[in-house]
Parts: structure tokens; sequence; C-alpha cells
């Protein structure tokens, strides 16, 4: 199925969400008998994609390893305040092998899925996890050549770092600026054994869905993976890991896509490698931390450059939305995220209000009350943006202008989308008082007409001369964290 522009992509954790239609209706619930009326709903959500997060089977080695750290047993008990052992099923990111987990449903389950959104034209998304996989995985025992390896003396010497592994030292998976994840065996991408069975992996995945979300992509980079391993990793190839994969797989499957989870300014390197979609986890700190200015300055990039930006302000690696921004500075975020170029991720319990955190290791979330304001909220901002024109159109950045005597126009952010004869103008006050401006609307050709400005999401409407907008600008004065969603006609 081709994907559409800009999509729109909606997690979900796939063991708490059967889990809890288990619980709702009474009986076992997998990808293969999910009832319509739940496919109707996501359908209903205006959303262009599912991303399936953590349907491969996890390791119990991982789970072991798990029970027996005690500051993960400290989180899961902050998560799940009456957690049980059995709670624990091992991190999505642990992969023992690429098969759909049985308790899922299996591979038929998840291709009765897969048929199902299609239907609804939803694509669906799932997970590879390149850099690294369980300590159970076949290929730990079949294929050590495929791993970063020690000798026996790192067994004393950093024990955090490596396991013994039947007769081979192994390195546990890890990125250069934190410790090891004890419960995974570090790849060796350099490895032409390694890669070519990866892309044997990736070309098993490209059958089974629409597109994937690329765990921790920029590890895979030929520059970061030596200075990460130095000498252990062998000789730098002359092809990056993902120039060779990508290609491959779009030889067979041309609509498949890559979406990249991208973090130290290598999103642009990655693009260039043929990943299609990269996070764009600086636009996220952005809201959540700094100011309009900020945001203003991320925005300065080309368009063709944030058409391939994967917009959130919140997935399973980060706090939750209603947790991390107050209530109204959470909506003007969303406005913000759901309204610029590129393709936009939201998460499952974001549109609920959901505040508590959940480690992707448990099958079950804990009970929280629904904000049923906010979620009125979003489902008339993803059904607004679902619009062609989000999808299609051209997309401008505005400048709203100030006074000498009051500065607040630099806490306005504003841009414009225009496809055929539609128009529209989102205004937005990312700051924590009052503020004022004149936006210059980018349309020249406004002169002569009266021009209707209906806000879709607030129900005003106002009256404006084209003449005075070519000349002055649109006035606006917002309050704390408030915006204009403003339809021209």
């Amino acid at each position: 199925m081709q994907w559409c522009q800009r999509p729109v992509i909606y997690e979900i954790n796939t063991f708490v969400w059967l889990y809890e239609l288990s619980e709702r209706y009474q009986h076992p619930v997998t990808l293969a008998n999910v009832p319509a009326q739940e496919w109707d709903a996501l359908e209903a959500l205006r959303v262009d994609a599912v991303w399936f997060m953590g349907v491969w089977e996890r390791s119990p080695a991982g789970i072991r390893v798990s029970n027996a750290n005690a500051a993960q047993q400290v989180e899961f008990q902050r998560a799940l305040p009456d957690y049980q052992s059995a709670d624990n099923i091992g991190s999505a990111y642990c992969v023992r092998a690429y098969v759909v987990d049985a308790r899922l449903g299996g591979a038929a389950g998840l291709a009765a899925a897969r048929a199902e959104l299609a239907t609804r034209g939803l694509r669906l998304v799932l997970d590879f996890v390149p850099n690294h996989v369980a300590l159970d995985h076949a290929w730990v025992t079949e294929h050590p050549e495929y791993f970063v390896r020690g000798a026996l003396d790192d067994l004393t010497r950093a024990p955090q770092e490596f396991s013994a592994q039947g007769d081979n030292v192994i390195a546990h998976g890890r990125d250069p600026y934190f410790p090891p994840w004890r419960d995974v065996a570090q790849l060796n991408i350099f490895d032409a054994g390694l890669r070519a069975a990866a892309l044997e992996t990736a070309l098993t995945l490209a059958a089974q869905c629409d597109g994937v979300r690329c765990d921790m992509a920029m590890l895979m980079l030929n520059e970061i993976f030596a200075r990460t391993w130095g000498e252990r990793a062998g000789a730098v190839p002359e092809t990056e890991y993902w120039r060779a994969l990508i290609p491959a797989v779009k030889a067979q499957y041309p609509d498949f896509i890559f979406i990249a989870e991208a973090y130290w300014n290598r999103e642009f390197e990655l693009m260039q490698q043929g990943l299609d979609y990269c996070y764009d986890k600086r636009l996220y700190d952005r809201l959540a931390h700094e100011n309009a200015a900020s945001v203003r300055e991320h925005l300065q990039a080309s368009v063709d450059y944030q058409d391939r930006l994967v917009r959130f302000i919140e997935n399973h690696d980060e706090a939750r939305a209603a947790a991390a921004f107050a209530s109204w500075r959470e909506r003007a975020a969303a406005v913000i995220m759901a309204t610029l170029p590129g393709a936009k991720l939201l998460h499952d319990g974001q549109l609920d209000g959901r505040k508590i955190k959940l480690p992707v290791f448990l099958r079950r979330r804990a009970p929280e009350a629904r904000n049923y304001e906010l979620d009125v909220f979003y489902r008339a901002l993803l059904k607004t943006t679902h619009d062609a024109l989000f999808h299609a159109g051209t997309w401008q950045m505005c400048v709203a202008q100030g006074w000498s005597d009051n500065t607040s126009n630099q806490n306005i952010l504003g841009w414009a989308w225009r496809n055929a004869a539609r128009r529209m103008l989102i205004v937005v006050n990312y700051a924590d008082r009052r503020s004022q401006g004149m936006v210059q609307v980018p349309w020249s050709d406004m002169n002569g007409r009266v021009w209707r400005l209906s806000d879709v999401l607030n129900g005003e409407v106002f009256l404006r001369d084209g003449g005075q907008l070519n000349q002055s600008g649109l006035f606006v004065d917002l309050d704390a964290w408030r915006f204009h969603f403003l339809e021209f006609e």
C-alpha cells in the first residue's frame, strides 16, 4: 500500500492494548480476533498508520536480567503499583526472534490485523532493532562472528560490559554515552555475514508490514560504530550499513518506509543514507523546555528537510505529554506539532491524558482517569489536520511583528497552509503570558475582497479586509498558550 505525504502515525503498545481488550470483552483477544469496532475506532482517529510496538518474541533471558535489576524493579512498581512478576514480559527491544509472539496471535494474527487496517486505509509499522539482539537469540550460538566479542579477561575487567555465551565472550549492546544494556548482545555491523543476515531479516519484516521504526538508527553509522567499539569491530566497511540495506529492501518493496529513531544531530546524515523519516527530538526538547524563539529558529530549515522529520510531543521513550507539559501548553505544543510539515507521531493514551510512563517490559498499565476535554481537543485537531491541505499543501512560515513598547510578538509563532483554493493560518502564543502581534499573511492576492476567518478549533469567526491584511497583517491578541486555527474564505 502506498504511503500518503506527511503521514500521521499512532503508536500502540501491542501487549497492553490486547490485555485491555481481553479484560473489556471478557475473553482472550489477540491480533487475530480484535472486534471490528476496535479497528473502526482506530480509523475514526483520522490517522494514516498504526505502529504496533513490541510484537516480536521477547527473551526469557532478558526477563531474568531485569528481574535481578533492583532499579528496574523499582521502576516497574512505580509505574504499576500492583506489579507482579508475571507482568514483566521482557523488553520489546530485547528480541529473541523476529517472529510474532504467539500470545499476540502469531504471524497469522498479524496478517489478519494488517488486512483489517488496510481495509480502513491504514498502514502498519513494526519495530526493527538493528543494533542488538537478545542473549538467547539463535545467532549467539550459531553465529558468534556476528557479534562484538571480547576476551576472557574482559569478564573480570568489565563484567557489566561483557558476558560469557558458550565458548565466546560477547559484548552487551550499548550506545557510546550510557552504560550497556545487559539483557542484549551487541551485533557487529562491520561483519559482512551479519549485514547479509540483517538484510534477510529486514526483507522478512517488509513482507509483513508497510514500514519499520528503526531503533537507535544512528548507532549504525560507520563513524559512530567505529568510535564506540574501536578495534573490536574490525575494519570499517567502505559502504554504510543503511546505504547497503535500504535499497536492497526497496528493490523488492518500493513503497516500504524506514523511520529512524535518531539523536545527536544525525538526522540529515541518515536521510542522505536512505532513511525516509527521522525523529525530530530537537523540536520536542524545544517545545518541552525552551521558548517560542527557539522553536522559530528550529523551523528555519528547508521544507524538503522538514518534510522528512517525525514530529511528536510524546512516545514510549519520553515522559507522557500530560505530565511533561502544563495543560494549555500541551495543547499549544500539539497544535504546533500537528500543523508542521513532516510526519507526526501520537502515542496511545496521549489523547486520554495519561501521565504514567510505562516501561516497555510490562504487559499492562495502571488505570488512570480519562481527560475527556483533552480527548475532544485531540480528536478535533486530528480531524482538521486529516484534510488534504495538510498532506499535499504548501507550508510557509509567517512573521509576527510588534511595537517598540510591546515586544510580546516574539512569543507568537505562525505559519500558513495553502492547497488550491484552501487556505489556513495557524497562530500560537507559545508563552505563559498574553501576547500581541501583527501576523504577516503570505498571500498577495487578497486585495479587493472581504475575508471570513473561521477558527475551526475555537469556533470564533472574524471578517477582515483583504487589502488591510496584505498591507499591515492580521492583528492577534492571545492569552497564554492560546492559538488561532483560521480557515480563510
